[in-house]
């Protein structure tokens, strides 16, 4: 990322998500120059945000530390919470080109949950960026059910061993439960954009984080009453919000 560049990466450790209340953004300019772990600062959020329904939603986490644990998801699904931020992979048999990612991963869409393996990671490149390249990477093996090829075989990395110890972002990118029923309080127009990853007018700021992603640029500090650019996988995406929903958006050219 060139010098100046303000795209900063949104991880939601309890909601898009991963967190209703609380969002770290990631400044990826950082990470790229140093090679390392994205590191999180606490965004200055204006002192008299409302609480939403959103807050109130109860968000399982595994707090995985062992192969075991990142085992025990074989056979399950989980939902893609943290979209726009992870590059998955075509799974030749326990193993993936790096260089040549097959998309990246999108808000609310399932995974089912096939094997996990470990694979040596490059040093450098968008590989790295999200997790650090340690001694080796863990991937999960995964089919997307509602995918353009169901039946295919990807896999996307979730974490890495390094020093005799194992570090996951299980809990910070997915969902355990249908956030369809997580959220069921949300519109049924609201559910059809975020399943078409599209942010419209009407919806909130975690709807629209959930429809087009995490790598985002907020223009203010104060949730629901900002600006936020959503780079939406490189296609930008600007929606203005007023009292917690957005009144204007539109793609940026």
């Amino acid at each position: 990322m060139t010098k100046g560049a303000k795209v900063a990466l949104a991880s939601v450790a309890a909601l898009i998500l991963a967190v209703g209340i609380e969002v770290t953004y990631i400044k990826h300019k950082r990470a790229v120059e140093a090679n390392e772990p994205t590191a999180s600062t606490q965004p200055q959020y204006g002192a008299s945000r409302k609480l939403t329904a959103d807050d109130d939603v109860y968000l399982r986490k595994l707090r995985p530390d062992s192969l075991k644990d990142a085992r025990s998801l074989i056979g399950k699904t989980v939902w893609v919470s943290a979209g726009d931020q992870l590059d998955y992979y075509v799974d030749t048999g326990n193993h993936v080109d790096y260089s040549k990612p097959a998309g990246v991963l999108k808000g609310a869409e399932p995974l089912e949950i096939k094997a996990v393996f470990e694979e040596k990671a490059p040093d450098s490149g968008r590989a790295v960026q999200r997790i650090s390249a340690g001694e080796r990477h863990v991937l999960f093996a995964f089919t997307m059910p509602k995918g353009e090829n169901p039946k295919q075989l990807y896999a996307v990395a979730t974490g890495h061993y390094e020093g005799g110890i194992y570090e996951f972002i299980n809990d910070e990118v997915f969902f355990y439960d249908d956030p369809h029923t997580l959220y069921k309080h949300w519109s049924a127009d609201a559910w059809a954009h975020v399943d078409k990853h599209e942010c419209a007018v009407g919806m909130s700021e975690n709807q629209c984080m959930l429809a087009l992603g995490q790598t985002i640029d907020p223009h203010g500090d104060t949730m629901g009453d900002r600006s936020v650019t959503y780079q939406n996988g490189g296609h930008p995406v600007t929606a203005d919000f007023v009292n917690g929903k957005a009144v204007k958006v539109s793609k940026d050219s």
